[in-house]
């Protein structure tokens, strides 16, 4: 026998439903001034970064084709939930391109220096986008504009290779970036 109270809570249920299916069906884009930039990129994966349980931030790898990472520009877009200062983020990203084996100190501190001055003081919110060009540089874009370049073809492997390389401090989050998961 048709309930009209049944019924109702099924039509809720099924919209509900459908809500939460076209919201993870709906992939966000880079914005306008990276790919007027870069170029058209698609997602390839994504994950969350966890820091003693408190979310830090969501991450995105965009690329143009599913090729080997060093042959083929990428974008990482971090979409941070913490309230974190430039120079901080610079300084931790050298204390990881330390823990996977970049040695030269003077290189080091100048690469430091470099990202202290381009990153800016992050909200919760905010994205911060590196673009690997490879052979050449790292770009850098908050969610509407270049803020910087470092060109250095070093410095772009180092320091996308905190999430990317195979000795990240956190393989589980490199293994949803690249699909392997």
């Amino acid at each position: 026998m048709f309930s009209p109270m049944r019924s109702g809570a099924w039509c809720t249920s099924l919209l509900l439903m459908l809500n939460v299916a076209l919201a993870h069906a709906q992939v966000a884009a880079l914005p306008e001034a990276v790919t007027r930039d870069v170029g058209s990129l698609v997602l390839r994966g994504n994950a969350v970064m966890r820091f003693f349980g408190l979310k830090v931030y969501d991450i995105r790898l965009w690329q143009a084709k599913k090729a080997p990472l060093d042959e083929d520009l990428f974008a990482l877009e971090l979409v941070y939930d913490l309230a974190i200062k430039g120079h901080d983020i610079a300084e931790r990203s050298i204390k990881l391109m330390r823990a996977q084996g970049w040695r030269d100190e003077v290189e080091l501190k100048r690469w430091e220096e470099e990202m202290a001055h381009i990153f800016p003081n992050i909200k919760q919110g905010d994205a911060l986008i590196g673009v690997s060009v490879p052979g050449k540089e790292a770009r850098f874009y908050s969610r509407d504009k270049l803020i910087g370049v470092i060109a250095d073809p070093k410095f772009s492997r180092a320091f996308f290779d905190i999430w990317l390389s195979e000795k990240t401090s956190e393989p589980n989050l490199r293994k949803k970036l690249i699909g392997s998961d």
